[in-house]
């Protein structure tokens, strides 16, 4: 007797030897606008106005690449209109089938989202696996995860997404036992055992996953007492974020010029010029359409973008893409600050500092674009403009700082010392009697001072 619960037809693509794949764009073609407007081209989709086709189907490739895939053939088609039983147009498909059968290739990657159906008759069409971007980024993700909560987090999202796929395409499965009119129902057929086994795993998994959010509070609430600031990188994948973390903290986080080369948190701390101690956390990349069941999947781990008192968003600046990639991450972001329970508070704009990292490959950063104030250009590759990203983070940590002055007797050395640990030390008048020290403080640490 198989097993109740099916692997789906995204599982296991890139087990064992490397798979020959194609990967496919379809996206929306420009249609010309009526009237007085006649002259300007739109497009019905509104993500192809932000992302051209070449940065889209060549991100899609790089996705594909990271988990092994051999890249033979990839082609982006236009789309008249998206056809409910395979997507793409009938010519279209022919065409790619050519391609199938002229390479070998066994797997095929739809940079889009397919409905189990036309998942279904493409894989029909062409005698080959195909995936979908969501199946394709969950791929990745069960690769990439490390730690026991990155782990729970890709399989409840991994769930999610299989869930959806036991509707009209998993022709197999038939009634398995039951009776007839009043002797036990219609029975309960295959397709509703998987899903009701798939649904006890998902509740299960959001119990663990409540559980490590709790732990993660503990962690906060911890730091919290000690207390230093926390900066959290947030970014597109492959936009610098852990080269920039290894950079300003001396650590060794995996890092590669590829897609999603980390998926959990790491955090280390860091000494700024005036000596402050904050927390630096590198945290997942995010990417174009990211899939609904990622975002939910992630919200732990992204709480720690949430805690932290600055964002730090790195962009790859020498990308061609770069003003799109910022899109994408701001809407998830937003994404996270709406709904009923929001994982972002809503004023998270104003505690981010955007930093253009790869400056290097554009001539330095004197020569990067937007730097006007209100963005940082860096290279974590070569260290430049990492002294002005400390002492932006100083001036940012310092401009929500206040300024006070205490008189402490000579022999409170364990106070004095906790002053000079937490605080910004401006001026000390040393006394026979008495110790006057003006010093710059973050509000909660000033209350923690005068009520210890």
């Amino acid at each position: 007797m198989r097993s109740t619960l099916s692997a789906p037809p995204t599982d296991n693509v890139t087990r064992g030897k490397p798979l020959l794949a194609a990967v496919l764009l379809p996206h929306e073609r420009p249609v010309r606008l009526a009237g007085a407007d006649a002259s300007v081209l739109a497009f019905p989709d509104q993500r192809s106005v932000s992302r051209a086709a070449e940065a889209r189907l060549a991100e899609a490739v790089g996705l594909a690449a990271s988990i092994g895939l051999t890249i033979v053939h990839s082609a982006a088609f236009p789309l008249r209109t998206r056809r409910p039983s395979t997507l793409l147009g009938e010519g279209q498909v022919e065409m790619a089938h050519q391609a199938i059968e002229e390479h070998q290739i066994g797997v095929v990657v739809v940079d889009a989202a397919l409905s189990p159906v036309q998942q279904r008759n493409l894989e029909r069409a062409w005698g080959c696996k195909v995936i979908d971007r969501t199946g394709l980024i969950l791929e990745i993700f069960g690769e990439r995860a490390r730690t026991r909560e990155g782990s729970l987090q890709v399989e409840l999202a991994h769930l999610s997404y299989q869930r959806t796929r036991l509707v009209r395409s998993w022709t197999h499965l038939e009634r398995q036992r039951g009776g007839f009119g009043f002797l036990g129902g219609p029975g309960e057929s295959q397709i509703e055992i998987d899903r009701r086994l798939i649904d006890e795993r998902i509740v299960k998994l959001k119990k663990e996953l409540e559980q490590v959010r709790r732990t993660r509070g503990l962690h906060r609430a911890a730091r919290t007492r000690v207390p230093f600031p926390v900066v959290a990188l947030v970014g597109y994948t492959n936009a610098g974020k852990s080269t920039l973390f290894n950079a300003l903290t001396g650590a060794g986080v995996y890092a590669q010029d590829q897609l999603f080369a980390t998926l959990d948190p790491t955090m280390r701390a860091i000494k700024l010029p005036n000596g402050r101690t904050v927390i630096l956390s590198d945290t997942v990349g995010f990417i174009s359409d990211l899939p609904t069941q990622l975002i939910e999947a992630f919200r732990a781990t992204l709480e720690e973008v949430a805690a932290a008192d600055i964002i730090l968003h790195v962009r790859d600046v020498a990308h061609p893409d770069t003003s799109s990639q910022r899109a994408d991450v701001l809407g998830v972001l937003e994404e996270l600050a709406s709904g009923d329970d929001p994982t972002l508070d809503p004023d998270w704009a104003g505690r981010t500092i955007e930093v253009l990292n790869k400056a290097d490959l554009l001539g330095g950063a004197a020569d990067v674009p937007g730097t006007d104030g209100s963005a940082i250009a860096v290279s974590a590759l070569t260290g430049e403009g990492l002294d002005t990203l400390r002492s932006a983070l100083d001036a940012r940590l310092a401009s929500r700082m206040v300024t006070v002055e205490y008189a402490l007797p000579p022999a409170d050395g364990a106070r004095i010392a906790w002053l000079y640990q937490h605080g910004e030390v401006l001026s000390r008048e040393d006394g026979d009697d008495i110790i006057r020290m003006t010093v710059r403080l973050a509000p909660a640490d000033q209350a923690r001072f005068e009520q210890g």
